[in-house]
């Protein structure tokens, strides 16, 4: 079968894309460590002994949005690379 060549303007789509997904998987894995710092300090403080529930909620969140976002970094990947071998073939 005929290899398509990609455009220029597709490869650098594609690399933006790229890109804009490992942004987007730095955004979740910072949030993350914020929720989890937040989390261990309201649970730490003792000022903070009426809402300690709040810190554990936020403990609780904090891997859960983190994986969120590995499986989100992870579809997306694929699916680039889905659509980089399509035009290949």
């Amino acid at each position: 079968m005929k290899e398509i060549e990609l455009k220029l303007s597709d490869k650098l789509a594609i690399e933006r894309t790229q890109l804009a997904n490992t942004r987007t998987f730095l955004a979740y894995f910072r949030s993350s460590v914020f929720f989890l710092a937040t989390g261990l300090s309201i649970i730490k403080i003792n000022f903070f002994d009426d809402v300690s529930y709040l810190g554990w909620g936020f403990v609780v969140i904090a891997p859960l949005l983190f994986f969120l976002g590995l499986y989100r970094r992870i579809s997306v990947r694929k699916s680039i690379n889905k659509m980089i071998d399509k035009s290949e073939n």
